[in-house]
Parts: structure tokens; sequence; C-alpha cells
């Protein structure tokens, strides 16, 4: 599935507001967006509001268009857009994408997909 990465500028006035409002966003937005094609969908904010999300999916183009199809996706992004630097579309349509350079698995797997490693394991933490 294709990966996407893109930037957007969070005005520095608004960093902390910005992030207690991604601390518990609507369950309804999170549904929609898995429902429409966004996976592993992440958000990282620098200290200068240089913002960077992150997600896979099999089609950028059509999951953004099943977002723009809901209403909360519409309310969501009106109230988003204040919090960004020179922004003449939603939030949602007017980042900048980048272009991916590398990925690791990608170049092992081309180099013996037989020998692709797995995963770290992770180890569960002792509660006590």
């Amino acid at each position: 599935m294709p990966r996407v990465c893109f930037t957007l500028q969070v005005r520095q006035d608004r960093m902390a507001e910005y992030a207690e409002r991604h601390a518990s966003v609507w369950p309804e937005m999170l549904r929609a967006l898995h429902d429409t094609g966004w996976h592993d969908y992440s958000l990282f904010l620098r200290d200068d509001g240089l913002l960077v999300g992150y997600l896979v999916t099999d089609d950028l183009a059509a999951a953004q268009a099943g977002m723009a199809r809901t209403d909360v996706n519409a309310r969501w992004q009106a109230e988003m857009a204040e919090f960004f630097e020179e922004l003449d579309l939603p939030p949602d349509q007017g980042f900048r994408q980048l272009d991916e350079v590398f990925h690791l698995e990608d170049q092992l797997a081309a180099l013996d997909p037989a020998h692709l490693p797995d995963p770290p394991a992770t180890t569960a933490q002792d509660p006590s």
C-alpha cells in the first residue's frame, strides 16, 4: 500500500491548542478516516510549527474524496483551518505532499526478497 507524507505549518501561537485538540479527536472523525482509507495515520509537530503527516492508503485521492463526502470532515476542517499559516484550501487539501526517496524494507526486498528481515520483536513490560 502506498505511503504518503505531507507538511503543513501550524501557527506558533496555536501549537499547544493544536496538540490538545489532536489528543482527543472526535470518535466520529476517527471512524470516518479509517473507513475512507486513511491507515497508520500519524502527525508529528516540531517546535517551530512544522507539521509532518504520514499515512498509508491505497489511493490518496479516493481517501480525500471519501472524507469530503462526510459531514464530520467539513466540521473538523473548518475548525482546524485557523491553526495553519498561509493556507488557501482546507487543511486536508492544502498540504504539501513529499516525495518518498528511501524506504528500507523496499530496498532490502529488492536485494533478496527471501531474506527480508522480520520486524524486531517487542517485549512485554513488567506491570509491577
